[in-house]
């Protein structure tokens, strides 16, 4: 974080960290511009239910707005219904032109 390679949020309930949000910086150049791969959304069991990922999501789009981004990216796993369906109220579309995939390094 002290060499600026990413940007987290925290939500907070009372004096404790409850939840986080975590961004790197990427470029997306089809679209010629900054985008943000939104890495980590985390929100303790305990505060889950009480809006705290749709606060993290809000910042973490108020970043990318004021930076200039073009789009925020994520992944998220099949099985993951109930984060799914909350980056489906937001506004996130799944990309039906392009598969995404990776190589496991270790």
């Amino acid at each position: 974080m002290r060499r600026g390679e990413s940007v987290v949020f925290l939500a907070e309930l009372g004096r404790s960290s409850v939840g986080f949000v975590q961004l790197y910086p990427g470029f997306s150049s089809l679209s010629l511009g900054r985008a943000w791969v939104l890495n980590d959304l985390y929100v303790a069991p305990e505060a889950r239910r009480h809006g705290a990922a749709r606060l993290l999501m809000a910042a973490a789009r108020r970043h990318g707005i004021r930076t200039g981004a073009v789009r925020i990216e994520l992944a998220t796993a099949k099985t993951n219904r109930a984060a799914r369906a909350l980056y489906d109220a937001l506004g996130y579309e799944a990309d039906d032109d392009f598969d995404y995939l990776s190589l496991r390094l270790r």
